[in-house]
C-alpha cells in the first residue's frame, strides 16, 4: 500500500516536452486533410516517428505507404514532417496525385541550403544517421554533393576533393553534443571548413536535450516518452545518461515500464519526445503515482511559443471553401430578400 503522506519520492518533469510545432503542423495537416477531402488519405511513410499518432491516424482513415508508388493514381498523398527528396515529387506529379507537403520548414530551410552550396560547387558533409528519412530527403537535393558523416568516427576517415570548399550541415534531430563533437573533428582536419548560415538542429531538439540534462543531473532513473523510430526521443536516453542519469529508458508508454526499474529509485526524471503526445506522458505520471511518485515538480529552462502554418496546398484548399460558403450564405440571404 503506497502512503500517500510520503514525500521522498518524486517526479521530475522537463518542459519543454512533447510536441514540437513542426509535428504538430504535421498531425493537424492529416486530420485536416482527412476533414477537407475525406478518407482514404494516403501518407509517404510515418507522418511522425510514433506508434500511437501513426494508429490513431490510420483510425480516422490516413493510409501510410513506403513508396509513392503505391498511391493509386488521382489520390491525395501527404510528405511526412521528415521531408522527401525532389524526385519524390516528380514522382508523384508523374502519378497524377495530388500532394501535400508537411515538410517542417525547418528541415525545408536545410533542404534550401543544401542546394545553395551545391549550386556554388561547395562539398557538404550532412552529419546524420544513414538511412533516416531525413536525411534521404536532403541528400536527394543535391546528390552529387554531399557525403554523409555519422557520427566522430566517420568524421575521421572522411575525404573531400577540395578542402577549401566544404561546409557542414546537419539533421535537425541529432544530439546537439555528439554533433558539435563531429563538426570539431572535422574542423581538425579541414580548418577551412564553412559553418550553415545558422543551426540547423531545430529549437525543439535543443530544447528537450536542454531540459533533460537538468533532470538527469538529480535523477537516478529518466523515463523519455517516445517510439524507438524517433531519433530525436533516442538522442534524449543518450544525453541524459551523459548528465548523470544512472538509467535511461525510452519507452512508448507506461505499459512498457518495468517495475523493476524502480529499486532503490527516489527521484524519477521524465520527458517525451517531439512527436509524442501529452496524454501518454499523463499515462506515464499516472502509473508513477500508483508507485508512491506522486509528488511532480516541473523543470522548465525556457519556453517555447513557435507555431508554422498549415501546408500551402492544405490553406488554399481550405481558404477557396470558406469563400464558397461564404458566397452561399450572401447568395441564400439575397434570395431570402427577395422573396
Amino acid at each position: 500500500m503506497v502512503d500517500p503522506s510520503d514525500t521522498s519520492r518524486r517526479v521530475l518533469l522537463a518542459a519543454p516536452r512533447g510536441y514540437c510545432a513542426g509535428v504538430d503542423r504535421a498531425v493537424i495537416a492529416v486530420e485536416r486533410a482527412l476533414e477537407q477531402y475525406g478518407a482514404p488519405i494516403y501518407v509517404r511513410h510515418e507522418i511522425v516517428h510514433n506508434k500511437y499518432v501513426v494508429g490513431m491516424l490510420e483510425r480516422k482513415g490516413a493510409i501510410f505507404v513506403d513508396e509513392t508508388s503505391e498511391v493509386p493514381r488521382g489520390q491525395i498523398v501527404i510528405f511526412s514532417a521528415h521531408g522527401v527528396a525532389p524526385e519524390v515529387h516528380r514522382e508523384a506529379e508523374r502519378g497524377g496525385l495530388a500532394t501535400v507537403d508537411a515538410t517542417c520548414p525547418l528541415v525545408t530551410k536545410v533542404h534550401k541550403e543544401a542546394v545553395r552550396f551545391a549550386k556554388d560547387d561547395y562539398e557538404i558533409l550532412l552529419i546524420g544517421h544513414q538511412g533516416h528519412e531525413e536525411v534521404v530527403g536532403t541528400s536527394g537535393e543535391a546528390p552529387d554533393h554531399i557525403t554523409l558523416v555519422d557520427g566522430p568516427q566517420e568524421a575521421e576517415r572522411v575525404e573531400v576533393k577540395d578542402p577549401s570548399r566544404v561546409v557542414w550541415l546537419s539533421q535537425t534531430t541529432l544530439s546537439v553534443d555528439e554533433t558539435m563533437e563531429t563538426v570539431d573533428a572535422l574542423k581538425r582536419r579541414f580548418p577551412l571548413l564553412n559553418d550553415p548560415p545558422s543551426d540547423d538542429i531545430c529549437y525543439a531538439t535543443q530544447n528537450r536535450q536542454t531540459a533533460i540534462k537538468q533532470v538527469a543531473a538529480e535523477a537516478e532513473l529518466v523515463l523519455v516518452v517516445g517510439s524507438r523510430n524517433s531519433s530525436n526521443s533516442a538522442r534524449m536516453v543518450e544525453v541524459a545518461l551523459g548528465a548523470g542519469a544512472d538509467a535511461a529508458y525510452l519507452v512508448d508508454n507506461a505499459d512498457e515500464i518495468d517495475e523493476a526499474w524502480l529499486a532503490g529509485v527516489t527521484t524519477v526524471g521524465l520527458s517525451s519526445g517531439a512527436s509524442v503526445p501529452e496524454l501518454l506522458v499523463d499515462g506515464v505520471l499516472a502509473w508513477l503515482a500508483e508507485r508512491g511518485f506522486g509528488q511532480v515538480d516541473v523543470v522548465q529552462p525556457m519556453r517555447e511559443s513557435i507555431q508554422f502554418s498549415l501546408p500551402k496546398e492544405l490553406r488554399r484548399d481550405l481558404r477557396a471553401e470558406a469563400e464558397a460558403a461564404e458566397r452561399r450564405v450572401e447568395a441564400n440571404a439575397g434570395a431570402q430578400a427577395g422573396t
